[in-house]
């Protein structure tokens, strides 16, 4: 039997949208189909007083990889924003990431030999050696006071969870520079998308059928029946449905507002690390594109987000994977159910059960197409 397309693509966000640039490029035929009304997954962006508003929180590229990032720059060029967030406890505020400005405001050193000393003083004085979670992790990168007052509330906050209970390795790749380099990533590559993270995918998906408002788990014999393989960015316990349990995550919840002045906070992105104020951190989107619209505009209003972290149900969009060993475990379990599925492709932040920036996104969905290829 001849079935229209070579690939059914479950998702139309970033992996998706790779895999099936890719596999039409190579003369595949293609059908992408998403639950969602609307392509690009959670880097969906949403045009409001002419503000490219990122409706699933933020999301600014980055990248070492000069592969992916001459990939992008096929579909979008990007602006030259730089992500320099600043932290707020009680009103007090710090540079994120952790750098000289951030421990002369705290301790009120100005040399990195000072920095380095107060850090090591506060570490062997907690007693810290080899650390055995995310508290003794962050105290052993910059001390008690810079812990208590900027990673503690925020990260409980985060992951609903005491920091003592929480792996290590979540905060290990947290920078901590003593330089005065306000650049969060340690990046080669970074920016937005000019015109926003949508236009982009619609870039990639151009030429390609795109069925939205359509559930695949809803009606699976009958998408299955369409293709000869399924790329399935879903999540991977409800494609087998749940039949070994729920694999946890963490969600978000958005309070987005349009404010009638100019400058709400005066930076793109602002953390509220004090256990007391419900929301994690507060985004300002027209920051991400210099207060200013396309054709280089001064925007008189503003939009901002206020996000609140919570614990993932049913119905609920799964942010974070929880990447605890009882959840590993599972996944493992789900796994090798998934290896058995001979036709069907698992990728992406669901399918895979695995954090992903997007550049690790991109690059996964290019290699697993020329594994594709190499069949």
């Amino acid at each position: 039997m001849i079935r229209p397309y070579d690939y059914l693509i479950v998702g139309a966000g970033l992996y998706g949208a790779v895999f099936a640039r890719e596999a039409t490029d190579a003369g595949k035929r293609v059908l992408v189909i998403d639950k969602r009304p609307h392509i690009a997954g959670n880097v969906y962006t949403e045009k409001t007083e002419g503000i490219h508003v990122h409706i699933y929180g933020a999301h600014i590229f980055h990248t070492n990889d000069k592969r992916v990032w001459d990939y992008v720059n096929q579909f979008a060029v990007f602006n030259r924003f730089t992500n320099s967030p600043v932290a707020n406890y009680h009103g007090e505020l710090y540079s994120l990431p952790f750098n000289m400005y951030t421990f002369n405001r705290m301790w009120g050193v100005t040399t990195p030999a000072e920095a380095a000393a107060k850090i090591e003083e506060q570490r062997r004085a907690a007693g810290i050696t080899e650390p055995k979670n995310l508290e003794e992790q962050a105290i052993s990168l910059v001390g008690t006071d810079i812990y208590e007052k900027l990673v503690r509330g925020y990260t409980e906050k985060q992951w609903g969870r005491p920091c003592d209970q929480l792996p290590a390795f979540i905060i290990k790749r947290l920078p901590v520079r003593l330089t005065f380099d306000n650049n969060y990533f340690n990046a080669l590559y970074q920016g937005i998308p000019i015109g926003g993270y949508t236009k982009l995918v619609e870039r990639m998906l151009d030429g390609i059928e795109v069925r939205l408002d359509t559930d695949y788990l809803a009606q699976k014999a009958t998408l299955d029946a369409l293709a000869d393989k399924v790329v399935y960015t879903g999540a991977i316990d409800a494609y087998f449905g749940f039949r070994l349990g729920a694999l946890e995550y963490r969600s978000v919840r958005f309070e987005t507002e349009t404010l009638d002045m100019p400058n709400f906070q005066g930076n793109a992105a602002v953390n509220y690390t004090d256990r007391e104020t419900p929301w994690t951190r507060i985004i300002e989107h027209k920051w991400f594109e210099f207060g200013k619209d396309e054709a280089g505009n001064e925007l008189p209003k503003t939009v901002i987000s206020r996000e609140y972290s919570a614990e993932w149900k049913p119905g609920d969009e799964p942010y974070y994977p929880v990447n605890d060993a009882k959840n590993g475990a599972l996944y493992t379990q789900y796994k090798a159910l998934a290896e058995g599925e001979k036709n069907v492709i698992f990728g992406g932040r669901l399918g895979e059960y695995k954090y992903y920036d997007m550049d690790a996104v991109i690059a996964a969905a290019l290699d697993r197409w020329a594994a594709e290829l190499s069949r």
